[in-house]
Order: structure tokens, then C-alpha cells, then sequence
């Protein structure tokens, strides 16, 4: 059922536009001023709103303005009399879907409005349609909408084949791991071992052994002869994750390996020649530690041959949509449909800042889908964290207006963008057709194409 917000200073029109939408079965909410819908514009959802252009002290333009800041995915059509048609086209450019003249047809008003609300629908489906469909070109399970993750893709191209050290940068969660496995999947290594190893993991003796391998009697509990990571992995790749966390003194045997391709086991004395590549990841910026006296500054140069920095998710917000739908389609596999995302949703994991990166969104699906019904994920199936959360700080106050659906607003402004020039591209240019197709006037058609280029 549609949610529809009526404003409108003149009681007796306020009345009958009510009654008339509400037989409709629409949920409708009346509201009689400009004054009173602000609030209502800024913290509750509505599918349309139909508003009166001449109110005072707060008229129509200045609702409307506020509406495309505040809620871009709501259609706003506007009610003007004969005086005021200028300004009513005014609005048309600055985001309103349509306008409708006093006095008005009950029956041409009720069609317009279901016009508007199906353009929209149509809006938010195609915008979850393209989420879906940007998540089924990947790169090795990297969804990659943003320019940031598409140069690490493409940088993953570029580096694959080669037999060069890549240090990977990023914070937890950020798929650090996922970018090794495709690094060695491309590589001329792809049918040798890939092995993972977290430095952190494990105490130095301990992670010594596991790196190098050890000789019988080298330590208490040794009692066989053990080949190391580096042995087993000959001539695939060993990824190490956290090499932050290294010690020095293996900091300095992992030196070694780089420079002489060759290991010495725990207790041992003789050399075995190893070809491994090496790919090493780290959320700490190993140039610091180096000044610190913590990391070898010759073992930094050997690793970082190619540096890759993966962005935090909240940099690269054109990501969270089609990650969440590649999700999805993870979890739900690839013979059943994927159940539906509320707007609110879609709206909420856009404004979120996922401290806990990609992996916090996996966890967070994951949950929603435990709890969804009807194949559908609203609000209440999501995590307490994500709904408790607030706006982030900006410069060291919360400016929430300053930032609520400002990203959202501007991915459904580039999504309608593709929608129209798909529409074109069907009907071979012919903008009559395409508007009978999407249901809009030729008006609008025109109002919404980009201005051509001179």
C-alpha cells in the first residue's frame, strides 16, 4: 500500500483529496501547512507527496526542495492554480514529477498519481535490478561497482602473472584475503597450493616452525622430521596475513627466503632451495612501524614490489548494494529467488558506515535472512548494532541533515539516468515510444534526458 503525504492549507480541498485517495487504498496522511510536513519529510518515509504550491509562511517549493534532499525515491507532484503555472515549471526542474492545475479532474488527478507512484516503483526495481546484475560481474567474488575496487581488479590483472611480491592494504573485514586468492587464481601458480597463513595467530616458536618446518629433536614435542609451509607450498604461493605482527627474528629468515629462494627447518643445518611467491597483507601502515624500530626496513622494500590498498566500505558506498545482493544470492543459491529488499533497508545500508567492512555486511545479511518473512528483508530483520546506529561525526559535530540519503540521492539520480537510455536504446531512439513505455508524459521524457552537449 502506497504512503502518500497531502498538504494543503485549504481545508476543504485537504478533505476531499483525502477521502478520494484513501477509497484508492492508499495510506494517506493529511497535513494542513507547510510548517507541519517539514518534520514529516525529514523523519518518516512516504511513497508521494502531493502538495499545494501557494502556503504560507512555508510553500510547496520549499517542501519540495526539502523532499529531494531528504527522501529522492519519494515522487512529489504539485498542485497549482492558473497563477502560478510558471513556478509549477519551475519545480518540474528541480526534481517534481509532475504538476496538476486547479481546478483539477478527480479522475485525471487519481491517474496522475498512479502514474507517478508506478514510476517510481519502477525506479527502485531497476535500481535493485542493476544491483544484482553489477554483483554477477566479478572478479573472483570482488564486487567491484566503485573506481576504487575497479583499479584493485585491475590491478590484480596486472600483477597475476608475474611472480612479484604484492603487500595488500586495508582494514579487517575489507577482503584482503579474497584479493590473494584471485592474485594466485590468475597466476601461472593456479594449479599449485595456495596457502593462507595469519602471523597473529600463533607465538614466535610456533609460527617459525610452521613457516620453516623443524628437524626431529629440534624442541620438546618434536619428535619427526616436519616440512614447513614454504616446503609444501613449492612453486604455489603463501599468503601472510598480519605480517605486521611478524617478529623480528623471523622477519629476518622471511628476508632470506625472498633474497636466496631457499629455507633452513628449525634445527637444522642444511638449506632447501623453495619457489614460492609471496603475497603479505597488513592493516597497519608498516612505514610506522618501521619507525619504530618494529619491522625490517629491507623486508618492507622485498614485500611492497606492488602495493594494493583496498578502501574501507564507507569509502566506496556504490559497493554496499551489490555486495549485499551477491550475498544474497550466496546464501539463498543459485536456483531459488533472493528475497526482497525493503527501501528502508536499501536506504539504511546506504547511510550506515560499516565499521566492520565487507565482513560486517556478510554477517549482517546473514542475520537478515534468518529472520525474514515472506521472502522479504525489512527493518526489523537487520541487526540491533545497524539500527541503533547514528549519523558519523563531521567535523566534530553530527550535521544529519547535512548527510541523511545524500548518497542514496545521488545513486537513484545516476540509476534513472541508465533506466531512461536503456528505455531509448529499445526503442531505437524514438522518445515518443520510450515514453509510452515508462508511462510518463513526452514532457517529462524530455525534462529528465541529460541536457546534449554543445
Amino acid at each position: 500500500m502506497a504512503k502518500i503525504l497531502l498538504v494543503d492549507d485549504e481545508p476543504s480541498i485537504l478533505s476531499v483529496l483525502s477521502v478520494l485517495l484513501k477509497a484508492e487504498g492508499y495510506e494517506v496522511v493529511p497535513c494542513d501547512g507547510g510548517e507541519k510536513a517539514v518534520e514529516l519529510i525529514k523523519n518518516t518515509p512516504f511513497d508521494l507527496m502531493l502538495s499545494d504550491i501557494r502556503m504560507r509562511p512555508i510553500d510547496g517549493m520549499q517542501l519540495l526542495k526539502l523532499a529531494v534532499e531528504h527522501q529522492p525515491a519519494m515522487a512529489v507532484l504539485m498542485l497549482t492554480g492558473y497563477g502560478t503555472v510558471e513556478t509549477a515549471v519551475e519545480s518540474l526542474k528541480l526534481g517534481a514529477f509532475d504538476y496538476i492545475t486547479k481546478p483539477f479532474k478527480l479522475d485525471e488527478l487519481l491517474i496522475t498519481v498512479k502514474r507517478a507512484l508506478e514510476y517510481n516503483k519502477a525506479l527502485s526495481e531497476n535500481v535493485q535490478l542493476k544491483a544484482q546484475l553489477t554483483a554477477q560481474y566479478q572478479f573472483e567474488n570482488i564486487v567491484a561497482e566503485s573506481r576504487s575496487m575497479r583499479n584493485v581488479c585491475e590491478m590484480i590483472e596486472r600483477v597475476a602473472p608475474t611472480d612479484t611480491t604484492v603487500l595488500i592494504y586495508g582494514e579487517s573485514g575489507t577482503g584482503k584475503e579474497l584479493v590473494a586468492k584471485a592474485i594466485h587464481a590468475h597466476s601461472g601458480r593456479k594449479a599449485k597450493k595456495f596457502l593462507p597463513l595469519n602471523c597473529a595467530a600463533l607465538p614466535e616458536p610456533l609460527l617459525e616452525s610452521e613457516l620453516f618446518g623443524h628437524t626431529k629433536g629440534a624442541f620438546t614435542g618434536a619428535s619427526a622430521d616436519k616440512e614447513g609451509l614454504f616446503e609444501v607450498a613449492d612453486q604455489g604461493t603463501i599468503f601472510l596475513d598480519e605480517i605486521d605482527s611478524m617478529p623480528l627474528s623471523i622477519q629476518a629468515k622471511l628476508l632470506r627466503v625472498l633474497q636466496d629462494k631457499e629455507i633452513r627447518r628449525v634445527g637444522g643445518n642444511e638449506s632447501v632451495q623453495v619457489d614460492v611467491r609471496v603475497l603479505a597483507a597488513t592493516s597497519t601502515r608498516l612505514e610506522h612501524l618501521i619507525e619504530q624500530g618494529k619491522f625490517r626496513e629491507d623486508l618492507y622494500y622485498r614485500l611492497s614490489v606492488i602495493p594494493i590498498e583496498i578502501k574501507p566500505l564507507r569509502e566506496r558506498p556504490e559497493d554496499v548494494l551489490p555486495l549485499a545482493y551477491h550475498f544474497l544470492r550466496q546464501e539463498t543459491g543459485a536456483n531459488k529467488t533472493i528475497p526482497t529488499v525493503d527501501a528502508e533497508v536499501i536506504n539504511l545500508f546506504e547511510q550506515y558506515t560499516w565499521p566492520g567492512n565487507v565482513r560486517e555486511l556478510e554477517n549482517a545479511l546473514k542475520h537478515a535472512l534468518t529472520f525474514a518473512k515472506d521472502n522479504m528483508i525489512s527493518r526489523d530483520c537487520l541487526p540491533a548494532k545497524l539500527l541503533q546506529s547514528t549519523p558519523p561525526v563531521i567535523g566534530g559535530q553530527r550535521k544529519l541533515d547535512d548527510f541523511r540519503g545524500k548518497s542514496l540521492k545521488a545513486f537513484l539520480r545516476v540509476k534513472e539516468k541508465e533506466y531512461l537510455s536503456q528505455a531509448l536504446a529499445y526503442t531505437d531512439g524514438d522518445k515518443q515510444k520510450a515514453a509510452k513505455a515508462l508511462r510518463i508524459s513526452l514532457a517529462t521524457l524530455y525534462r529528465k534526458l541529460p541536457e546534449p552537449k554543445e
